[in-house]
């Protein structure tokens, strides 16, 4: 017998979006397993309606109103399995919190995703964006995931060749709405290296490497720690998280931006080279900007926040002043990170 899902109408959106911004679902449903989620997608064809779906809410402008049967992931599951010597592979539920679960397998000394710690967002959605901070991203540890391919109703299995990952980039993003991530599986261990070159972190832990005694448990603490100093808490600041990428330019290109500009910071990527997107919007004079509603924080210029009563579309108006100010000034286009939903 088909399920049939439990559909409320006119739902305020705030509480399910770090950014806080105030919009209405016309139509809502959580789906807490795949049966649940096939029961919503067909009722949405039936009824004709887009679909919508939300995992943390946590890289999503929403500027208004929705018309579309809003689905928001609430699958759980946290296990082992696969466990070889020093390897073991924790499977995650769409609807887990992210955060929580690299502090779950840090506690129980794996390595792999420390990194990533304090991330806001669901394991779901972590492959759609291929989720990274210091050196270190998703598509690292990923093997497999399931998801609910929507062209088919099947539910399929993705290895992470599949996935066509990408910098904050993957085939969920390329071919957007088709593929609904039901549950990820990442492979970690108990003696990988960690990953402690990175700027801040490098300076976090100075002994490295050499100091044995690191546990996995103690670098996310450490992320945590610099993460929690120059980033806003979406708990007490809403805010998306980075609201840029840092753009990639040739080599070329960033030869003449350090003629120009000789102290811009600049990462190596392969043959090209990866801007700071904070520090071009620093330096144009925008960090620390308010308007009466929205504004950019003041010790990171990549994320923007609301202060109160800030609609999506009063953030996305500021992003676009930050945009054509850079292009402007330095010549680079930058590319906004969250997904827009316009309503």
């Amino acid at each position: 017998m088909s399920l049939s899902p439990v559909i409320e109408e006119q739902v305020e959106l705030s509480a399910y979006n770090t950014l806080k911004v105030s919009a209405r679902a016309h139509r809502y449903t959580e789906a807490a397993s795949v049966d649940e989620l096939r029961a919503a997608l067909g009722w949405a064809r039936r009824e004709g309606l887009d679909t919508l779906v939300l995992g943390g809410g946590s890289n999503l402008v929403i500027a208004g109103d929705v018309s579309a049967l809003v689905i928001r992931m609430t699958i759980r599951e946290r296990s082992w399995c696969d466990v070889e010597g020093d390897e073991a592979t924790l499977v995650l539920g769409a609807g887990e919190n992210w955060h929580e679960a690299v502090l779950y397998a840090a506690a129980a000394g794996y390595r792999g995703i420390e990194n990533l710690a304090l991330i806001p967002g669901t394991a779901g959605a972590a492959p759609v964006q291929n989720i990274g901070a210091y050196g270190v991203e998703l598509a690292d540890t990923l093997v497999s995931l399931a998801a609910l391919d929507t062209h088919t109703d099947e539910v399929v299995e993705l290895k992470a060749s599949d996935c066509r990952f990408g910098y904050r980039d993957s085939l969920f993003k390329q071919q957007s709405g088709r593929y609904i991530i039901l549950m990820i599986r990442l492979r970690l261990c108990r003696s990988y290296p960690f990953s402690l070159s990175y700027g801040e972190l490098a300076n976090y832990f100075p002994d490295q490497p050499g100091a044995e005694a690191l546990t996995p448990l103690a670098v996310a603490h450490g992320v945590e720690a610099i993460r929690r100093r120059k980033l806003p808490d979406p708990l007490q600041l809403p805010n998306a998280g980075s609201f840029f990428k840092n753009p990639v330019v040739d080599r070329d290109t960033w030869q003449r931006l350090r003629a120009s500009h000789p102290q811009m910071v600049a990462y190596p990527a392969g043959e090209s080279m990866k801007l700071a997107a904070g520090w071009l919007i620093d330096r144009c004079g925008w960090k620390g900007y308010r308007s009466s509603h929205v504004g950019v924080h003041n010790h990171q210029a990549l994320v923007l926040v609301n202060h109160g009563g800030g609609s999506g579309r009063d953030v996305l108006e500021l992003a676009e002043r930050i945009r054509r100010d850079v292009r402007e000034t330095f010549g680079v286009d930058l590319e906004v990170e969250p997904r827009i939903v316009s309503g």
